[in-house]
């Protein structure tokens, strides 16, 4: 199963997605990120986050939602978050589509230790999330059932 989490820059919150899923994910599970408005690089906050939680960075880029064309994902999930007043991005195409708003920790302003404490609770949100979605029981799922349950995990 293929998981496509997608947000505007591609640069914090789809990328933590990203890793945090593969992370996690057993054999058979892929995630990949993409933006709508790719902003061309990973912020570097959220790399040092994600290896400070011992998860790897290998491979993560700020990528648009036209590298997939040729191997579309089963399942889309936005994680933009629409009460900040972004264009959540729309990915057109037969998989399943979710929406799991998180705010975003880059807009978070204070010193270091708030930044970092905003980029650390990002990611565990993920995780649980992340985590839901992987114990859900989907050999038993049909696909609005699986639709039900993935949009209840957003709201967690």
């Amino acid at each position: 199963m293929r998981v496509l989490f997608m947000c505007t820059a591609n640069s914090c919150r789809s990328i933590l997605s990203e890793a945090m899923f593969n992370h996690l994910a057993p054999a058979g599970f892929e995630a990949v990120s993409a933006g709508s408005f790719p902003k061309g690089q990973v912020l570097p906050r959220s790399l040092s986050t994600l290896e400070q939680a011992g998860i790897s960075t290998d491979g993560l880029h700020s990528k648009g939602n036209d590298a997939f064309a040729s191997n579309p994902p089963d399942i889309v999930i936005t994680v933009c978050d629409k009460a900040a007043g972004e264009t959540c991005p729309v990915y057109f195409g037969p998989a399943l589509k979710s929406h799991w708003g998180l705010a975003d920790p880059s807009y978070v302003i204070g010193d270091e230790a708030l930044i970092d404490a905003a980029f650390r609770s990002t990611l565990t949100t993920i995780q649980q999330r992340c985590q839901a979605f992987l114990e859900l029981p989907l050999a038993r799922l049909n696909r609005d059932q699986l639709k039900r349950e993935l949009d209840r995990i957003g709201t967690l």
